[in-house]
């Protein structure tokens, strides 16, 4: 007999600097949250920036460019990675378990209704679209959005983490299943 699966909860907190984002995350950290429900997404660099890039080393990563102390110092704390370039928004690095999501969408080229690949990540774990244009639009304009999914007792955990370290805002979105496939939502093939 198989057990009923229980939604998850998930937050989303939008922070404009990245010092405060840093700070929530590894007060997660610090505090035993189990880091592989967490994720963290920004730019990855500006425009005026010179040279842009990045190595691994070891379990480092290290990112050259405005940011790069930021993301290198965030890297090891997070399951997986990616930095890219998404049209519209521009170069974004994904820390944590939506990187796998956001990969999964470009390489399945998965629309959803004109979300970006990061839009599509975020719909894909129940967030409304409402809410994930938002968050877009929020990365847009260079600011930084830490994801946490998980039971409701430790997003409620992490929510007040989140606001103790000045957040733009904070959204806890309760009971979330994936969404069902829809005609907005479709896998396409890709080309070859």
């Amino acid at each position: 007999m198989t057990q009923p699966t229980i939604p998850d909860d998930a937050v989303v907190a939008v922070f404009t600097h990245h010092h405060n984002a840093e700070a929530a995350v590894r007060k997660l950290a610090s505090d035993g949250f189990d880091m592989a429900h967490f994720s963290i997404v920004g730019k990855g660099y500006h425009t005026e920036e010179k040279v842009v890039g990045f190595y691994n080393a070891g379990d480092r990563i290290k990112l050259w460019g405005k940011n790069g102390a930021f993301w290198g110092g965030l890297w090891s704390l997070f399951f997986g990675g990616v930095f890219l370039t998404i049209p519209v928004i521009g170069h974004i690095m994904v820390l944590g378990h939506l990187a796998a999501m956001v990969i999964a969408a470009i390489e399945g080229a998965v629309l959803v209704g004109g979300l970006s690949a990061i839009g599509a990540a975020l719909y894909g774990i129940g967030i409304p679209k409402d809410s994930v244009l938002l968050y877009e639009e929020a990365i847009k304009s260079d600011g930084f959005l830490v994801v946490a999914h998980g039971p409701a007792t430790e997003m409620a955990r992490a929510k007040a983490i989140f606001e103790a370290n000045n957040p733009t805002h904070v959204d806890l979105h309760s009971g979330l299943t994936a969404p069902a496939p829809s005609a907005h939502s479709h896998p396409t093939e890709a080309a070859s």
